[in-house]
């Protein structure tokens, strides 16, 4: 594949798995009657892409041992850092708290955090 079609296919894969895990986390916040921001669930999306989507970079998919353990323990994690915070909604705080061990992880979320406050202030200029 030639380099253009190659981003395409990464920004469509991106973009599936965006979805795929707002749902994810649409269906478990309904269970648990606690609220996610989409900035979590973009930050979580990176936290997963990073992981998988990534493997030929091992220093991204490189976590600390308590992120490849259980996921449940990374999700009882980010709801304890909420809780801690007097919060019922997990935020991207939260997950940059929990990524903060993985300095590349961390790097690779506050890029997209930042790209997407880009993203929206051009939006909001645009109205």
């Amino acid at each position: 594949m030639a380099g253009g079609e190659d981003e395409t296919l990464e920004e469509r894969l991106k973009a599936a798995l965006w979805f795929s895990v707002g749902k994810i986390v649409d269906e478990e916040t309904l269970k648990l009657g606690v609220n996610a921001t989409p900035q979590f669930i973009g930050a979580l999306t990176e936290m997963v892409w990073a992981q998988i989507g990534r493997q030929s970079r091992p220093r991204l998919a490189t976590w600390d041992d308590t992120l490849t353990t259980d996921p449940e323990n990374v999700s009882e994690d980010l709801r304890s850092f909420a809780r801690h915070a007097g919060r019922q909604t997990i935020s991207t705080e939260d997950v940059m708290l929990l990524a903060r061990r993985n300095e590349d992880l961390a790097l690779v979320l506050r890029s997209a955090l930042d790209s997407n406050k880009i993203n929206n202030v051009n939006a909001t200029k645009r109205r």
